[in-house]
């Protein structure tokens, strides 16, 4: 048997790839590679350049909690700060010698009598590796719809995850489609310089206070000489965020506390009853993604700003047109609206036993996997950020965490099975642990009603982990040996199990 070129081969360098990267390299693992499409690390903090973009977890919480950063300078990190500190974690933990850059991997296929991946770039570049750990993300599809005429709008159009920096917009008449967790930061911004904003609304967004202070030299240099301090002050903000995550899993008195906040938010920033009756919810808190402003409101309040709820029937060449029969002039249209999550599907074909299509697959049923992480048929495959793993209430960096302890332990088993081995998940045990999460997720506001991202094209919530990340935690800190069947290559026809 061939072996292969390196044990893990890493798509995508960005939090979760960088932080599994890390911990392979800390563990002794240095057959390793990272693939990163672009030129530059980041993911999401490369791509999303738009104006106000920044963070919504706290940042001593958005970060590793290996990697404490003492010199953030507010309590929401901005786009170039969180892009600048996983450039630094890169330097820092000598990353750079394992990163192929503008390298797309297109295409992967499990080659059963090699027990190992083989992968292979846009430009026809060919590695083989024994675990391949995909952590491309969910949030880097943009969504754009389908509207009548766009094709014909002789304007600028772009998405707020694409920004046309080329594109003057002072003095424009500009519209927003879109009021999620981007457009609410967009749009303070805009009213400052545009002369007229349109911001197209389809269901109004849950808006708590911000509350944005700044950290001082003085706390800076504080975190700096007692890390314990950053530590400490790092556990206050993540069993806070878990509280409010209670809100959202069945705890009606938190999340009535939680409605009371947002609401009192709201009606203090905004006094016009109209206005005010277009940005009340109808919908239970944390049902879509609750969002953290301190600005967005104040900014709908402006002269040069229409928040615009009626629905968009069509656009002409220079207008957008709405169901009251309504035409607004626009200069530029922006799309803030969200990118594909629930449906994971991108350029990247995952071929798996028996000439399985991992995508074709999930197209039809929605996606899943064990724990979020490892999938039936496609052995020594692991997801970071996979199905049902993304969160309403907290950092998603303490999940990539959880999710890579679970991968150094995957891998520990994987060489006890020997180097021509490899674990496929057990269908029943996929089956099983996927059922109980969709039927966790029938008490939770997720499923109160309204409509979300987080819903697939199968009408199934695919995204949220329905419970604490704290019990992620301790559901991923080992792999349970009898969830996996061990198989040896032996032909490409055949593969034994050797062990159950």
């Amino acid at each position: 048997m061939t072996k292969p070129d390196v044990d893990v081969a890493i798509i995508g360098a960005g939090f979760a790839g960088l932080g599994a990267a890390i911990k392979l390299l800390q563990t002794g693992r240095k057959s390793l590679v990272v693939f990163e499409r672009a030129d530059e690390v980041g993911g999401t903090w490369r791509e999303n350049t738009y104006p106000g973009c920044a963070c919504d977890v706290a940042s001593h919480l958005y970060s590793f909690s290996f990697a404490p950063n003492p010199n953030w300078s507010r309590k929401f990190s901005p786009q170039p700060e969180i892009l600048a500190y996983l450039k630094n974690c890169v330097e820092q933990y000598g990353l750079r010698l394992y990163i192929r850059y503008n390298t797309d991997i297109i295409r992967t296929e499990f080659l059963a009598d090699q027990a190992c991946w083989q992968l292979t770039d846009r430009t026809g570049n060919v590695l083989t590796a024994r675990v391949v750990v995909s952590a491309i993300g969910p949030l880097n599809r943009p969504s754009v719809p389908k509207l009548n005429g766009l094709d014909v709008f002789k304007g600028k159009t772009f998405h707020s995850a694409q920004w046309d920096h080329s594109v003057d917009l002072a003095g424009k008449r500009v519209a927003v489609i879109g009021t999620g967790a981007s457009a609410i930061q967009i749009v303070p911004e805009l009213a400052k310089t545009v002369s007229q904003l349109y911001v197209f609304q389809r269901t109004a967004p849950y808006v708590t206070p911000r509350q944005n202070t700044s950290y001082s030299s003085f706390w800076q240099g504080i975190y700096r000489r007692f890390p314990a301090v950053q530590k400490a002050h790092r556990h206050v903000q993540y069993w806070l965020n878990e509280l409010v995550g209670m809100a959202f899993l069945g705890n009606e008195t938190i999340n009535k506390v939680a409605t009371a906040q947002s609401r009192k938010h709201l009606e203090a920033s905004i006094s016009d009853p109209e206005l005010r009756q277009k940005v009340t919810p109808d919908y239970k808190i944390g049902c879509k993604r609750v969002l953290v402003s301190d600005d967005y409101y104040p900014a709908l309040n402006r002269p040069n700003v229409e928040l615009v709820t009626d629905r968009i029937t069509e656009l002409s060449t220079t207008d957008i047109v709405t169901s009251d029969s309504t035409e607004r002039p626009v200069d530029v249209i922006i799309f803030s609206t969200g990118f594909v999550a629930a449906d994971i599907i991108c350029d990247l074909h995952i071929t798996g036993l028996a000439g399985r299509s991992l995508y074709g697959e999930w197209l039809k049923t929605g996606p899943e996997a064990y724990m979020g992480m490892t999938a039936e048929g496609f052995p020594n495959l692991i997801f970071l950020v996979g199905p049902n793993t993304g969160l309403g209430h907290n950092s998603i960096v303490h999940m990539i965490e959880s999710q890579v302890a679970y991968l150094l332990d995957y891998l520990r088993l994987l060489d006890q099975a020997g180097e021509d081995a490899y674990l496929n998940v057990r269908p029943d045990v996929q089956r099983a642990y996927n059922h109980e999460i969709q039927e966790q997720l029938r008490g939770t506001v997720w499923s109160s009603g309204c409509q979300s991202w987080y819903i697939s094209q199968t009408g199934r919530n695919t995204t949220i982990w329905p419970g604490l990340t704290v019990t992620y935690r301790k559901l991923t800190r080992r792999v349970k040996p009898e969830a996996y069947e061990v198989r040896k290559a032996v032909n490409r026809e055949t593969a034994d199990t050797i062990t159950g």
